[in-house]
């Protein structure tokens, strides 16, 4: 059998994934930095064996050297240790303070647009009270009058996005209200909870999921700006915050101490709006 037995024509087309990609190279970009992130935080001894905690005085506030890739702080910790290991806690305190925004408001959002009347417009004018604080500064209010533990943190994050969540939601649960298979199961005499359940919150959902990937970077700065008020998580613990913070007092003496860790701030963000903003685009296309 020769070659030219064996040619049946042109390649078949790439997956449709392969062809998205090829498409928004942005995509591709912020999905590979993310990978690397998620396995940086899953496995954080893969890259560092040193210990986050290690308190070595003698090699205090050392620059970056091949001992020490960002250098030491006031105590001697391996800064790069520590930014290693603060990637599952940031993460995670991001991750965990979205979501549960997003089911919180993204249910009381369908709620309020399926029902309307008395519902919509209670939610409505406590989700205006929320709204009515910048984001920062009712951080500081949450975690200044509840103390700045990380469990407050994520309750305060939580507090900030919800109202984002809300309104996604109630705008696509009033424009599922009007279509015709709703009217079609309200004639079937299907009660108004399973029809919000079954179809409506099904038809939101996507919407919500892709807003939850779009605030992520939002709420990962919030989180770095509130660890570096002292309001975050707090020592030893490593988290990109508060390191941040422990390096302020050093700034001039010391800059690696924020240097670091503000740039996987900034990366992982950047990442985190690239791989938003394509799905988004990707998604509109359709």
């Amino acid at each position: 059998m020769t070659m030219a037995d064996t040619d049946t024509g042109p390649l078949p087309l790439p997956p449709r994934w392969w062809r998205i990609l090829r498409r928004e190279p942005g995509l591709a970009l912020g999905c590979l930095v993310l990978a690397l992130l998620g396995l940086v935080a899953i496995a954080p001894g893969l890259f560092s064996g040193q210990s986050p905690y290690d308190i070595d005085v003698a090699n205090a506030l050392q620059p970056p050297t091949a001992a020490h890739l960002f250098g030491t702080d006031d105590t001697g910790r391996d800064i790069f240790a520590r930014v290693i290991h603060g990637t599952r806690i940031t993460l995670a305190i991001c991750a965990g303070a979205l979501l549960i925004a997003a089911a919180v408001g993204g249910v009381a959002g369908t709620v309020s647009g399926f029902f309307g009347g008395w519902i919509d417009l209670g939610l409505g004018r406590l989700v205006d009270v929320i709204l009515s604080f910048p984001p920062i500064i009712l951080g500081v209010i949450v975690t200044g009058v509840l103390g700045p533990q990380t469990a407050n943190l994520i309750l305060a994050l939580s507090v900030i996005y919800l109202p984002v969540f809300f309104r996604i939601a109630r705008a696509g649960a009033v424009s599922e209200v009007g279509k015709t298979y709703v009217e079609a199961a309200r004639g079937l005499g299907l009660p108004e909870t399973a029809i919000l359940r079954r179809h409506v919150l099904r038809n939101v959902l996507p919407l919500v999921l892709m807003q939850y990937i779009v605030q992520f970077p939002l709420v990962l700065q919030i989180q770095a700006a509130l660890g570096f008020l002292g309001l975050g998580v707090q020592p030893p613990t490593p988290d990109w915050g508060a390191i941040l913070q422990q390096g302020k007092d050093a700034i001039l003496l010391a800059p690696w101490i924020s240097l670091f860790p503000g740039l996987a701030v900034l990366v992982t963000a950047f990442a985190l709006m690239l791989t938003g903003r394509a799905l988004q685009r990707t998604v509109d296309r359709r």
